[in-house]
């Protein structure tokens, strides 16, 4: 199968490494976006294909951001300051 093989786009996506930047974070926001209608009503090889998928462009943007911002109470100890009352905190600038 050659680069340009539209099955092979559509059945894995695009290698996440070849994206730029600006197609990375159009492909997370929509594979974010799909995954609960995925999750509750995908076959069993879509949710694999999707686990997949999502897993490829995570690890790419981290590759890329290895010192992207942490919000304070998306920590184990920001948690434990809110004491579970399952507030979410914005990033701290």
């Amino acid at each position: 199968m050659n680069e340009h093989d539209e099955r092979g786009d559509t059945m894995t996506g695009v290698d996440p490494g070849r994206l730029d930047d600006q197609q990375l974070m159009k492909e997370l926001e929509t594979i974010h976006r799909t995954r609960h209608d995925t999750l509750l009503y995908g076959s069993n090889d879509a949710l694999r294909a999707h686990n997949e998928r999502m897993a490829q462009l995570e690890g790419e943007y981290l590759r890329r951001n290895p010192r992207r911002p942490v919000a304070a109470g998306r920590t184990r100890e920001g948690a434990r300051e809110r004491g579970g009352c399952g507030e979410t905190a914005a990033p701290r600038g």
